[in-house]
């Protein structure tokens, strides 16, 4: 269960101006869901990501994921809380460029304390079709396969949530597509939760709910 309850997130600029990112934003998903989160650039969509993987706290306002309110929690706490319930997966992947690929998937299950991180870094490679290339580093993967090992990394602890900040935006069509029917296979193989942003009304509607952000409120598909 994801629920939000009058969440406003607003930034102070250095001049002392406010900016309202997201205001009274009220809605709920049910565990097991896929969720698109549509809208243009600007609407605040990384930012409500953000603040559901407890990387933010909203300014006003309750975020509720998986049973815990993230207001309630300490940074510790918070920590915690990420590494039993979220996988999150980047536009740009985010992967240690000197670290092999099996190495950037261990070294995540190793900071979620699983008890055999090498094991199940391995069988997460092997679930989204890497187990060949486990040994190279990214400079020597595809676009395509570097998500793939986002991917892994984002499952090997087989999370409750999965979170995708416009997982597709930096490949071609055809990396895209195969990136997109991965995480729709992991997610109904899992049964995690798939909260994702896109641009992409076609990946959207393949989605079970599509919500909508424009100036920093839902106009559509929040109720």
């Amino acid at each position: 269960m994801i629920e939000l309850r009058e969440v406003s997130r607003v930034f102070e600029s250095p001049s002392g101006e406010s900016l309202t990112v997201l205001e009274n934003l009220s809605c709920s998903f049910k565990a097991g869901l896929s969720v698109a989160i549509e809208g243009p650039s600007g609407s605040g969509k990384s930012t409500l990501l953000g603040l559901l993987a407890g990387l933010d706290q909203p300014t006003s306002g309750e975020v509720v994921v998986a049973g815990h309110n993230l207001g309630n929690l300490s940074e510790a706490g918070l920590s915690r809380f990420r590494a039993q319930n979220l996988g999150f997966v980047f536009q740009s992947f985010h992967l240690l460029q000197h670290f092999s690929a099996l190495q950037n998937v261990v070294i995540a299950g190793e900071i979620a304390g699983l008890p055999a991180p090498l094991k199940a870094a391995q069988e997460a490679l092997a679930r989204v079709g890497l187990e060949h290339r486990t040994d190279h580093v990214p400079g020597q993967l595809s676009g395509g396969e570097c998500q793939r090992v986002a991917i892994a990394r984002a499952i090997v602890t087989r999370p409750k949530i999965l979170l995708c900040d416009e997982p597709t935006g930096s490949l071609d069509r055809v990396n895209s597509s195969k990136v997109f029917e991965l995480l729709l296979a992991l997610h109904k193989d899992l049964g995690t939760t798939l909260v994702l942003v896109t641009h992409d009304p076609h990946l959207a509607d393949r989605l079970d709910r599509q919500v909508f952000l424009e100036g920093g409120r839902f106009v559509n598909g929040a109720a």
